[in-house]
């Protein structure tokens, strides 16, 4: 299977931004496709090639593209004005709705991004604790601040609990201030959690750590340990919110935390993200409660009306019955799909994830935290993931999102899509 045409606009709009953007993208998605339209569980480019998408604005549109009743939604604020840097209904009432949604809400904050969400986050245990230090897991995303950025994807780890910059730019002395464990190894965290407690803010864990499942009972052990501590436990759901269940990872592993951040589905697409939790710990946040030791938060846009209003619209869609059980079925179909396939080619590779949050990985053995993934052959996905882009499936370079508007009709494209693709690999290895 050829290479998807490209018209002149499409090719046209890929070299200007080669020329005004770094790298020729906004730093996401490969640049040579520029996308015009998305409806339903499908996108379209310029040149009018059409996706089964699995990539969803790399995870927000978990109702899909264009969902009416998010789209009136937005109709109906814009001329009632799109933002205020004031209170405003919506914004209001979508907390609310996050209150009774999640299981550690108790206030809620809002930012516009994932990235400023966690580093509150972090700043409000330090605050709550008075102490500097944030154990975070090896492999764990946190957005893209400099103490996020500690082990990441670090090429040489280290010992644990040293924290490895993964980014130019960042001053040594960020570094001296995180420590690190490994994912899902209960014994060690509480090892370092105990020994460090004296220093430690916080614990900032993604309880579904990028594709990686907790084992049974890590979730547990850490909230057991960071209690015993009165250290606040940090669950960063900015991708598993409002996707695993209603009331997100906490809801689906029975582990409330002490805060979690929330960003991508809360919004409905729209950028606005937020940090929730117990109200004795939000307080930081409270000019009349703090004084002159209130954490400030700023942000213009932040709890801004139109996306407040997307995402109560997006929430309202996602509290009808049936709605996790068919996103999950959907899934389930493409794991069990694409785990047939590659068994049946004999490939070393294997489906890890969720039935809302997959992909393949070319490694054999248990995967279970990042040092894991290391073993994994990249150059073997990214092939993958040009062969099924050219059967009409976008998907991002890690992950395979699912949305409620996914329909069958998607389901059968993309498992076509991957048989193609797993098929050119077969070929490629009988080749080499």
């Amino acid at each position: 299977m050829a290479e998807l045409p490209r018209n002149d606009k499409e090719l046209e709009l890929v070299a200007l931004a080669r020329r005004v953007l770094p790298g020729g993208s906004f730093g996401n998605l490969t640049s040579d496709i520029v996308i015009a339209e998305g409806r339903g569980g499908r996108v379209w480019d310029v040149s009018g090639n059409e996706y089964v998408d699995f990539l969803l604005g790399s995870g927000p549109l978990f109702a899909g593209h264009c969902h009416p009743d998010v789209v009136a939604a937005v109709q109906a604020q814009i001329p009632r004005g799109v933002t205020f840097f004031a209170n405003s209904e919506p914004g209001i009432r979508l907390a609310a709705a996050i209150v009774d949604a999640v299981p550690c809400a108790e206030q809620v904050r809002f930012t516009s991004t994932g990235t400023e969400a966690d580093a509150y986050a972090m700043r409000l245990a330090r605050a709550h604790r008075g102490r500097d230090k944030i154990l975070k897991f090896e492999g764990g995303f946190h957005g893209m601040g400099e103490y996020s950025l500690q082990s990441l994807a670090p090429k040489r780890p280290g010992n644990f609990p040293q924290a490895t910059p993964d980014s130019p730019g960042i001053p040594r002395s960020v570094s001296g201030d995180m420590l690190v464990a490994p994912f899902n190894d209960p014994d060690l965290a509480a090892s370092l959690i105990r020994e460090h407690r004296d220093e430690l803010a916080g614990v900032i864990v993604e309880p579904f750590q990028r594709l990686i499942p907790p084992r049974p009972g890590f979730l547990q052990a850490l909230r057991a340990v960071t209690a015993e501590c009165e250290i606040p436990l940090i669950f960063d759901e900015i991708v598993t919110g409002f996707r695993f269940a209603y009331g997100g990872a906490q809801e689906y592993y029975g582990v409330v935390p002490d805060i979690c951040t929330l960003g991508k589905i809360v919004a409905g697409g729209f950028p606005l993200a937020g940090v929730c939790g117990r109200a004795d710990i939000m307080r930081h946040f409270d000019r009349a409660a703090m004084g002159d030791a209130v954490l400030p938060q700023v942000g213009t846009l932040s709890g801004n009306p139109l996306a407040s209003a997307a995402g109560l619209a997006t929430l309202e869609v996602l509290r009808r019955p049936g709605t996790y059980e068919a996103a999950f079925a959907t899934g389930r179909k493409l794991m069990e799909g694409l785990a047939t396939l590659v068994r049946a080619a004999g490939l070393p590779a294997q489906v890890i994830g969720m039935p809302v949050l997959f992909d393949l990985i070319f490694v054999e053995g248990e995967v279970v935290d990042y040092r894991s993934t290391l073993r994994a052959d990249a150059a073997a996905l990214a092939r993958f993931n040009r062969s099924v882009r050219e059967a009409g499936v976008l998907k991002g370079d890690s992950k395979c999102y699912i949305s409620i508007a996914h329909t069958e009709a998607d389901v059968q494209h993309a498992l076509g899509a991957f048989a193609h693709a797993v098929e050119q690999e077969v070929a490629f290895r009988r080749a080499a």
